[in-house]
């Protein structure tokens, strides 16, 4: 098999908001369809995001689910599950139809999300979108968490599974008024123990920054992940080996996540949340014909 596609961000002019263009990787290129104008306003101010009271444009970006806000500074936004409802402080868009319904949005903060960097930074396909089953290991307090519900909807469901008891704790209280996440506080490393609360899902993210993490991966994706599903693990190269280079750790844990049957397709380098950072994307159990297809 091919290596995997390697792409790079964190600065420089290969790194910016999408817009949300049809095809290709997004690096602040092209035109999403856009949903029409509407007279937003912004409230419960986060820092980096719009200023309040701007008036903005929510148009769809090319992962289904996920939508940006244009203004002078663009930001990446979800369309709020619960409406009313705040997790971090995050800041609110409101934007009023042509029938004076109003639609909630969430500003998605890059700097705290692996995968809002991503999605920022340029991947080809996140595969999670409405409607689809997403199992979360190393949910931390829920913040990725809840914009994945927003993401797949009430049609959809996201197993969060995290270690810490006070992180637990936080990640069940945000899972109160979200009905489609379902909080378990287990180590992942002993998928057995949570193999009755979880069911087939179609993704699973991995963030658990331990040295055995691609094992950890592997055993999960056996126990849960459907043949043909897919996967993103983050990989942070210092929790694996700080004497080596980023590169060559990216490289031992793509042949790690091999021999797990997992395949992957494109390595994204992340330098918002955290130094010598990536996230690989890659399917599972792919049929002979797709394994081709996407090997690149």
């Amino acid at each position: 098999m091919r290596p995997p596609h390697i792409g790079r961000g964190g600065g420089g002019s290969g790194r910016g908001l999408a817009r949300g263009g049809e095809g290709g990787a997004i690096r602040g290129r092209g035109r999403g369809r856009e949903s029409g104008p509407g007279r937003v306003k912004s409230r419960e101010s986060e820092s980096g995001g719009i200023k309040g009271g701007s008036k903005v444009l929510v148009t769809p970006h090319r992962h289904a689910g996920v939508f940006v806000a244009k203004s002078k500074a663009d930001a990446l936004v979800t369309k709020n599950l619960v409406p009313g409802e705040i997790i971090y402080n995050e800041k609110r868009i409101f934007v009023q139809n042509e029938d004076r319904s109003t639609v909630e949005y969430r500003v998605w903060n890059p700097h705290r999300s692996k995968l809002a960097d991503a999605i920022t930074t340029g991947v080809d396909n996140i595969w999670i979108k409405p409607g689809v089953n997403v199992l979360y290991l190393g949910a931390s307090s829920g913040y990725t968490v809840s914009h994945i519900s927003d993401i797949v909807g009430p049609e959809g469901c996201v197993y969060a599974v995290e270690h810490s008891h006070i992180c637990g704790k936080v990640l069940m209280n945000m899972a109160e008024k979200r009905t489609n996440v379902i909080p378990i506080i287990e180590d992942a490393r002993h998928p057995a123990k949570y193999r009755m609360l979880v069911g087939m899902v179609d993704v699973i993210f991995s963030d658990v920054n331990q040295p055995d993490q691609s094992k950890i991966l592997g055993l999960n994706a056996s126990y849960f992940l459907k043949s043909g599903g897919h996967f993103m693990i983050s990989i942070k190269a210092n929790s694996i080996d700080s004497t080596i280079a980023a590169e060559t750790v990216y490289q031992m844990e793509v042949e790690k996540l091999q021999m797990e049957e997992l395949r992957p397709t494109e390595i994204l380098h992340i330098d918002s949340c955290e130094e010598k950072h990536a996230c690989v994307f890659g399917g599972y159990r792919l049929p002979r014909k797709q394994k081709a297809d996407t090997a690149v």
